[in-house]
């Protein structure tokens, strides 16, 4: 909804913090456009805004910060996103064999639309992703167990690492906090990032799934090196400009 007239300061700053919950991100041009200030004026809101602790300034715009937050609250986040973002890591789903997706709602997607993989063993150390595999009729879904951790609602420790590494994973889809050209994927806690890093030790490939809200933000725990990752899929178009810093460092989809 585009603004005739500018708005004051503290106004505009509310309005930014709302985009950036709803969205995920703001882009600074259309921002400007649509509450009738300069970008300049945009630039010093985000500012004060990351200040605040409440957004990451990113080039073209920020993202919203981040932290451990419950399972629920981020199933209802970037919903059409996390779709598409399924709907293309489907092609890489092997048939047979085992796979593991991570605690992540993304991962979380891709579980609930394995419809035709019945003869699919799927891993995740993830209550509710255990769940939305099972519903989708996958031969068997298998839970690590492990220490609930309250915050995201997934299982880490030391029981649900050495249970990540027991199987043999032809392939392991897993989200991210935070998407950067050089430091790669990262997550909320070391807890986190650990259970996926023993999940990729016992895998051929390992899948990244984002959404374009992480690209260009790091968070606590790096989880994944470039070299170390086979695929990033996002919702983009795979040219899109976007995805420019990544394109040399990893397969895009």
């Amino acid at each position: 909804m585009s603004m005739t007239s500018s708005v004051h300061g503290e106004q505009r700053r509310r309005i930014l913090g709302e985009m950036l919950e709803r969205d995920g991100s703001v882009a600074l041009a259309k921002a400007a456009a649509e509450l009738g200030v300069s970008e300049m004026t945009i630039r010093r809101d985000l500012a004060d805004l990351e200040a605040a602790g409440l957004a990451r300034r990113v080039r073209g715009g920020a993202t919203r910060v981040v932290g451990p937050r419950s399972f629920r609250d981020r199933s209802a986040q970037r919903r059409s996103a996390k779709a598409r973002i399924a709907q293309k890591a489907l092609a890489l789903v092997p048939e047979t064999g085992a796979i593991a997706i991570d605690a992540s709602t993304t991962a979380g997607a891709l579980g609930s639309v394995l419809t035709k993989h019945s003869s699919l063993t799927v891993v995740t150390n993830s209550w509710d992703n255990v769940h939305s595999a099972r519903r989708a009729g996958v031969g068997r879904a298998i839970l690590t167990g492990g220490e609930m951790d309250d915050l995201t609602d997934s299982l880490v420790g030391p029981i649900a690492c050495r249970s990540a590494a027991s199987y043999g994973y032809r392939t392991v889809f897993a989200g991210a906090n935070g998407v950067d050209a050089s430091f790669g994927a990262s997550d909320v806690s070391p807890e986190e990032a650990q259970v996926k890093v023993e999940f990729a030790r016992a895998a051929d490939d390992v899948v990244l799934l984002a959404d374009s809200t992480k690209l260009g933000s790091r968070d606590l725990a790096r989880s994944f090196a470039w070299d170390e990752v086979s695929v990033l899929v996002t919702e983009l178009d795979p040219t899109d400009e976007r995805l420019d810093e990544l394109r040399s460092r990893v397969e895009l989809r």
